[in-house]
This record gives structure tokens, sequence and C-alpha cells, in this order.
């Protein structure tokens, strides 16, 4: 693994919350636009600037493009977002509730997301991808750090925790949402030593979320490289935005479903045909609490389903998701592609099961589906074994803010 420290853009202490914003993904146009109506120096006026423009201009427009670039060279002009004096790495901490976690902020180099030293679990969408690539490549910056895993090395963790404990953070504050976020500027040795147990001791790193951004950060490095007769390696666009987390440190939250129809099945053919694939009990429990078991709202009740696990799966085939999938979403419900089908909804554990039932209970959906989540042991045995998870397979909690550390690509 190669990290290293870099000298980019942050936002001046006393601006940082303002200027945090949620990732471009996590909301739509009209969610965005009310987010950056009330704060015009929030990131989201350059992650997405179509907020700033009519509603009848699409999203993926050339203005939209010209409009982030000269959002992003406002906030520097104004003094919103300034040059680090000197390279450095971040400590990022934060805080949802009970859970705690702290990430090491620094830049990896593309080779190794095209060696896969970075590995993947999941395929992205290519109108999304060059989304993110044509914007990364105008502003000729990362602006939204990629989520990354690695296991645990107690020699990172000991050096991250002394300063964590000891020194004060340069930002500390509370988003409204309610998670608190602290930064920690690290010193010149510090960086040094952890980019020392990366290159020696930590061969691998696991991009939990944040795939479109990760392929469109390496592409844009890799076509400047092939455009450089001077390329030498040590080129800033060498190198992409990322926070990366001891694995035992992250939280991941379901990912339910929530189908429209029963493709043609009356309730009471559709539960004998669940009941002859699962061990079925409708005793209104909504959430499981085991791998291999699943909860379901259906007709105002909720039905837990058991299965055995099946001998010599792959690891893709182990998972509940999967499960779900091949013996029910595909086969009984006709959902041959979740990523392109529009009779299926995939609803993020934050937003709990009463999501769930608000859905059934009004009408616009038929039946849904209460997972338990994926592990971090199980997304890095799919990466390892070069197999891809399904969609909506995993959802973290919390997010990455984007602009309190912004990697610019140009030396």
């Amino acid at each position: 693994m190669q990290l290293r420290s870099f000298q980019g853009l942050v936002p001046t202490p006393e601006l940082a919350p303002q200027v945090a914003a949620v990732p471009y993904d996590v909301v739509n146009r009209a969610e965005s636009k009310a987010l950056g109506e009330s704060n015009p120096i929030n990131l989201i006026h350059v992650d997405r600037a179509e907020i700033d423009l009519p509603d009848t201009v699409g999203d993926y427009d050339d203005a939209v493009y010209a409009k982030a670039v000269e959002n992003f060279k406002k906030l520097q002009s104004d003094g919103v977002l300034v040059r680090e004096a000197a390279p450095c790495m971040y400590l990022y901490r934060q805080v949802m509730g009970e859970h705690a976690q702290t990430g090491l902020v620094g830049v990896c180099n593309i080779e190794d997301y095209e060696n896969d030293i970075i590995r993947k679990h999941e395929k992205t969408r290519k109108v999304k991808e060059d989304d993110r690539t044509r914007l990364v490549d105008e502003l000729s910056a990362n602006t939204g750090p990629i989520f990354l895993t690695y296991r645990d090395h107690a020699g990172v963790l000991a050096l991250t925790k002394k300063h964590e404990t000891e020194d004060a953070p340069i930002n500390d504050f509370v988003a409204p949402d309610g998670i608190r976020h602290q930064v920690w500027r690290l010193p010149a040795e510090t960086c040094e030593a952890i980019s020392k147990y990366f290159a020696d001791e930590i061969p691998l790193a696991y991009v939990a979320d944040g795939h479109h951004r990760s392929a469109s950060a390496a592409r844009v490095g890799k076509e400047r490289r092939d455009n450089n007769p001077n390329h030498t390696g040590q080129e800033n666009y060498n190198w992409f935005l990322n926070v990366l987390f001891p694995a035992s440190e992250l939280k991941i939250l379901p990912y339910n479903r929530a189908v429209k129809n029963l493709n043609g099945h009356s309730l009471q053919e559709f539960l004998e045909k669940i009941g002859s694939i699962f061990s079925m009990d409708p005793n209104g429990k909504k959430t499981p609490e085991k791998a291999g078991e699943a909860c379901m709202y259906l007709g105002g009740v909720w039905h837990t389903l058991n299965w055995e696990p099946t001998p010599d799966a792959t690891p893709e085939d182990a998972l509940d998701v999967s499960i779900l999938q091949q013996r029910v979403l595909a086969p009984v419900l006709g959902i041959d592609d979740p990523r392109t089908s529009d009779r299926i909804d995939f609803i993020g554990g934050i937003r709990g099961t009463a999501e769930l039932e608000k859905l059934v209970d009004s009408g616009s959906h038929a039946v849904a589906f209460s997972m338990y989540p994926t592990t971090v042991s199980q997304l890095m045995d799919i990466a390892d074994a070069g197999q891809i998870m399904p969609p909506k397979s995993t959802w973290f909690e919390p997010k990455l803010r984007s602009g309190l550390f912004i990697h610019t690509l140009e030396d």
C-alpha cells in the first residue's frame, strides 16, 4: 500500500461546519438544492452545481461542470478554502450515537487501485462514473474522499490514538444530523511512520463506500499519465483522496428491500411459496438477529424467515442478500436484475423498519424485507475472491463529509 501526505485545500476552522457537505450521491437534486439554498459556502455547490442552475438544465449538462469550476474557484478566492502550508495527513473522527470511528486521511496511488491492492466489491454504473470523472477532471481536484478499510494494525492504531487523545482537533463540530466530526492534523514524523507501516506491513485496502469516486479518480489519473510525455509517477494526479478506517471500527447497517407487487401472486399464494422456501414464523419480529435470517412485512404482518447455510457456497452466494435474490426475488417475484428493475427499491438501514411498514401500508409496495447487515469480513472475503456483491449490499454509517480536505491534481 502506498499512502502519503498531501498539501491540499481545507476550510478555515470557523467555516468548516458550513463547508462540510453530505456525499453527493445520498441526496437527490431537490434535497441538494434545499441544503445549498441556506448555505452559500457548502461544498454541495461544487459537488452538485446543478442546484445553482434552472431546473430545466440537465444534471450532466456542460453548464453544470462550468458552474462547479466557478463555485470552486470562488470558495478559494473568498478565502473559504485555503492551501495547507505543508503536506500532511489527518485523523478524521466521527461519532454517531454510541458509535465512533477514526480514519486516516491521505492520498493513495492509482496504480494500487489498478493493480487490485485497493480492492473493490461493486460494479459501477457508466453514467455515474462518467459524471464524476468529468467533474474531477474539470475541477482538477478530488473533493469527496473515498471510504477505505483495512485489517487492523496495532502500530497504526497506537499512533492514531496517541494524537487523538493528546492533541486538540483543528475541527470539532456537530452537523445538523447530529453526527460529530473531529479533525486532527498529524505532524510530519507521524505521517512518515504511518506511510512506512502501510508500505511494509499493510498489503491491502478495500473500498467500503465510494466505488464511483474511486473509479473516476483512477480514470482521470490514468488519462493524465497517458497524455503526459514527461510523466514521472510523482505528479499529484497519480494520487487520490481517501479516508482509511480499521475494519474493527466500522458500522455496517442493513440495506433493506421493498417490492412493488407480488408478480401476479395472491397474498396467500405468495405466503405458501415463501413457506416452501424458508422456515417462516409470523411472530411480529421486525429486525433479524443473525445471518441466515430475514424479516418480511406483508399484509400488515411481520414474518421471520430462516434458512440453513449452503455447503461450499462462494463468499458472494453465502450473503443473505444473495440468498434472498436467488430464492425469492428472481424466481418468485420476477426481479431478475435488481440493478435495472423498477419494481424494487432499496432502503438504507438508517431509515429503520418504520419506512418499510410505511411503504407497504401505503399500498405503493406489496412486500418488504428487513435484512441482517453484511459484515466487513464478508466484504473483504468477496473482494479477495474477485467477486462482486449484489447491488445495495452494504450501508455504511456515518457517511464521510466532503470539503473538510480537498486534494488538488496539479502540482
